[in-house]
């Protein structure tokens, strides 16, 4: 497959925020609150040195529940963006459903498990679905994937040890952590061709 003038289209690792990257705080948003998962920081940079686009996918109800706005959100990326550049790691894309999970005002595509910010994610940015996963700590994390062929793997931080049944039901990966997915992810035989 080719992308724009003939780029051929790359595997990328998505990634959810919350219960995924950092510590699971309700309707985080605020600076002095954000904490890395162990261990998070140097898997992302692995994930960077093998070549792969590391791309957030993150549900923020909070947004539309007015808890806060979508700048506060945009602070806090870029607050993670230093962070992770000290770690010599980086994020490339984030991607931000704003609206809130009962679709009492509209429905959208794009609130997990719906795929719409992974189909964008990758119309934009020119990544292969099927040669790419997602990462996270819930059902609708993994369903997202699963709907566009993404491999997905369920970790147990945030809220993943609630999942684990329904992970297994899907048939995908469970693991501990974040540097565990990224184990899998790299590890040869994985599927994945860069």
């Amino acid at each position: 497959m080719t992308f724009g003038t003939g780029e051929t289209l790359k595997p990328a690792v998505f990634l959810d925020r919350d219960g995924t990257i950092n510590v699971e705080k309700n309707y985080l948003f605020r600076v002095e609150d954000f904490e890395f998962i162990d261990g998070v920081p140097a898997a992302i940079r692995r994930l960077n040195r093998a070549g792969l686009p590391v791309v957030v996918i993150t549900n923020q109800s909070g947004i539309a529940r007015g808890f806060y706005g979508l700048s506060e959100v945009e602070t806090l990326h870029r607050h993670v963006d230093r962070l992770l550049a000290v770690a010599g790691a980086r994020i490339d894309a984030w991607y931000i459903c704003p609206h809130l999970p009962d679709y009492s005002s509209a429905k959208c595509d794009c609130r997990k498990p719906a795929p719409g910010l992974l189909l964008r994610a990758a119309a934009e940015r020119g990544i292969d679905l099927a040669r790419s996963w997602m990462v996270g700590d819930k059902p609708a994390d993994i369903r997202a994937g699963l709907s566009v062929g993404c491999g997905s793997i369920l970790v147990k931080t945030g809220y993943g040890n609630t999942a684990v049944a329904e992970a297994m039901e899907l048939k995908v990966p469970v693991v501990e952590t974040l540097v565990e997915a990224v184990d899998l992810i790299l590890r040869p035989g994985s599927g994945l061709t860069l």
